[in-house]
């Protein structure tokens, strides 16, 4: 349950939240800018003297799942703030048209590749997310670039999808689902500016996560912020998760106010 007070209370400062919405939001940005100010030497400070950095990678045993479900900025914030997902990746696939690119991208779709913890989220249940959260184009005819589309890794993943799909139907007749089910054999990376999109409008952060153009392709941490940001999993979902990041507390702080702003706003371009 939240506590009656804003986030700023782990600073020490308290005011109710019964205070006019657009008074406390005021209040709240003059706080966020003075406390902020110097964020990355801050930062820096911290990682050096609290020995913290940000956590890359996950020594787990990951299955991979590739779907397409309209504009892949948001579909990657939604998959990336749940739990059991490790490292998201937007790009093109699905078609044969030789490097794609976002000006040139042929026959291909929007594609969102992600690595998954097994042993806390199922394929079945990533499919759930799937079907629920489109942006547009489950049931209605769409251009290629925005299709639905499950691209299966292996022989299981074709059967869930396939027996997924039929339940989906039955639930949403009479209307027609026109997903796509076929085997991935290519994926193409899409450029580095679509990559943790909502991540990456964030500068000052994204800055202080050491990121290169391979990491805001593979990096954990990136993946996890890329969704909280954007208001997906709630403010004590990331409190929870955030242990595993390698974050230090300014950066938590931060991360703290815009999940909490965000959380509940859409998703969508």
């Amino acid at each position: 349950m939240r506590t009656p007070f804003c986030w700023l209370e782990e600073f020490g400062l308290f005011w109710p939240r019964s205070v006019a919405s657009q008074q406390l939001s005021s209040l709240q940005r003059i706080m966020f800018s003075r406390l902020f100010r110097n964020f990355k030497s801050t930062v820096r400070n911290e990682q050096k003297e609290l020995s913290i950095s940000p956590v890359h990678d996950v020594n787990v045993t990951k299955a991979t799942a590739t779907f397409g479900m309209g504009c892949f900025w948001g579909a990657e914030s939604l998959y990336g703030a749940t739990r059991g997902v490790l490292r998201t990746t937007v790009g093109y696939a699905g078609g044969s048209s030789d490097l794609p690119t976002y000006r040139k991208m042929g026959d291909h779709t929007e594609v969102l590749e992600i690595d998954y913890d097994p042993t806390v989220i199922s394929f079945k249940e990533l499919l759930e997310l799937f079907w629920n959260n489109h942006e547009y184009g489950l049931t209605t005819p769409i251009k290629r670039q925005y299709a639905s589309l499950i691209l299966y890794h292996d022989e299981e993943q074709k059967q869930v999808a396939h027996a997924s799909k039929l339940e989906e139907q039955e639930r949403r007749a009479p209307e027609v689902i026109t997903t796509e089910i076929a085997s991935k054999e290519n994926f193409y990376p899409a450029e580095a500016y679509h990559q943790k999109y909502r991540l990456q409008g964030h500068k000052d952060l994204a800055s202080s996560l050491n990121l290169n153009p391979k990491l805001l392709q593979t990096s954990y941490v990136a993946t996890k912020l890329n969704g909280y940001l954007a208001g997906v999993g709630g403010i004590e979902q990331f409190k929870a998760e955030a242990e595993t990041m390698g974050l230090t507390p300014t950066q938590r702080q931060y991360c703290y106010y815009h999940v909490e702003q965000n959380e509940g706003q859409g998703l969508y371009c």
